[in-house]
C-alpha cells in the first residue's frame, strides 16, 4: 500500500558528534521501505511503524524543507537513508528525493545519501551542484554475490549495479564509498566476502568503507528476520537463537575479520572513517 501523509517536520537534529556518518541533520521523506531487506532494524517496535511494507509518502516534505533550511544556523550535513531507502521504486513516481536535493542545492547545504539503489544516478547533475559544497553517496553493500543479495535485500538493486553506479558517481567527482553493515553472522562473515567487498569497492572508485561486523536483533526485527531465515536459509535460525535476547549478534571471528579488513583498506588507500564536511570541521576547530 502507498498512501500520502502530512509531516510536522522534515529535518531532525542528529546527536553530536556523529562519528559514523558525519551528519548534523537527518531527513526521511518516506516511511516504510520497498527494498524489504530481511535484517532491517527499522522494523523494530521503537520506530512505531505498523507495517514496514506500507509506504507513507510525506506529501508536504518539500514545502517543509523550503521553510526549515533557511532557519538552520549551522550549515551541517543533511543525511538521508537511515530509516528507509531514498531511492526505492516509489521515488520514480513521487521524486521526493530528487526535489529535496534541488532545494538543498539552492540553499548550499552539504548532503550524505545512503542507498542500495542505482536509481541515485537520476540525480547526478543535482549532486554535482551540491558537491560544490559537499556531497557524499554511500552504497550499502554487505555482499558482492548478486544471488545472495536477492534473498537478503529482495527489492534493492543487485550489488553489481550499485558498484557500477558508484563508479559513475566517482568519475563525476562525487565522494562515494561503502556502508558495509550489517555483516550477517553465518551468512556473510567470511574472509572471502569481506575482501571481495573491499576489492570491488576500490575497483569502482570508493574512497571509504564504513564497517560493522555483526547485526542488531531487536523484537519485531528479530521475528521477521528469523521467519525469512527459515524460508531461505534452513538451519541458520538455530545458530542465531544462541544469542538469545542480546541486542547485537557479532560476526564470527569478528576480531580477525576486522584485522583483515583494516590491513587491506590500508594497502588500497581506502579510509575506514567518513570524510567529513570540511566547513563543519573547520567551524568545530575554531571553537578551541
Amino acid at each position: 500500500m502507498i498512501q500520502p501523509i502530512r509531516a510536522k517536520t522534515i529535518l531532525n537534529p542528529v546527536k553530536q558528534p556523529d562519528t559514523w556518518f558525519g551528519l548534523r541533520y537527518n531527513m526521511n521523506l518516506y516511511r516504510g521501505c520497498q527494498h524489504q531487506c530481511i535484517y532491517c532494524d527499522s522494523r523494530s517496535a521503537c520506530y512505531q511503524i505498523e507495517n514496514f511494507a506500507d509506504i507513507m509518502v510525506k506529501e508536504n516534505a518539500i514545502e517543509l524543507l523550503e521553510k526549515e533550511l533557511p532557519r538552520k544556523r549551522v550549515k551541517g550535513t543533511i543525511g538521508t537513508g537511515s530509516m528507509n531507502d531514498p531511492y526505492m521504486p516509489v521515488e520514480e513516481k513521487f521524486n521526493l528525493t530528487g526535489r529535496a536535493l534541488e532545494v538543498i542545492a539552492r540553499h548550499h547545504f552539504p548532503v550524505h545519501v545512503i542507498t542500495k539503489s542505482a536509481r541515485v544516478l537520476k540525480d547526478l547533475e543535482t549532486l554535482r551542484r551540491i558537491h560544490e559544497v559537499y556531497a557524499a553517496v554511500s552504497f550499502s553493500i554487505t555482499t558482492t554475490d548478486d544471488g545472495l543479495a536477492k534473498k537478503l535485500e529482495p527489492g534493492a538493486s543487485p550489488p553489481s549495479e550499485r558498484l557500477r553506479a558508484m563508479q559513475t558517481l566517482s568519475e563525476n567527482g562525487i565522494l562515494t564509498g561503502v556502508v558495509m553493515m550489517p555483516v550477517l553472522p553465518f551468512l556473510e562473515d567470511t574472509e572471502e566476502n569481506i575482501t571481495a567487498i573491499v576489492r570491488q569497492a576500490h575497483a569502482h572508485g570508493a574512497t571509504y568503507i564504513l564497517p560493522a561486523f555483526g547485526v542488531t536483533l531487536r523484537d519485531q526485527q528479530r521475528d521477521y528476520f528469523y521467519e525469512k531465515l527459515d524460508r531461505h536459509f534452513p538451519g541458520v535460525r538455530a545458530q542465531y537463537e544462541r544469542f538469545g535476547d542480546k541486542y547485537f549478534a557479532p560476526a564470527r571471528n569478528s576480531w580477525h575479520l576486522e584485522k583483515v579488513f583494516q590491513a587491506l583498506c590500508k594497502d588500497l588507500g581506502l579510509k575506514t572513517q567518513m570524510p567529513v564536511y570540511e566547513g563543519e570541521k573547520n567551524k568545530q576547530m575554531s571553537l578551541f
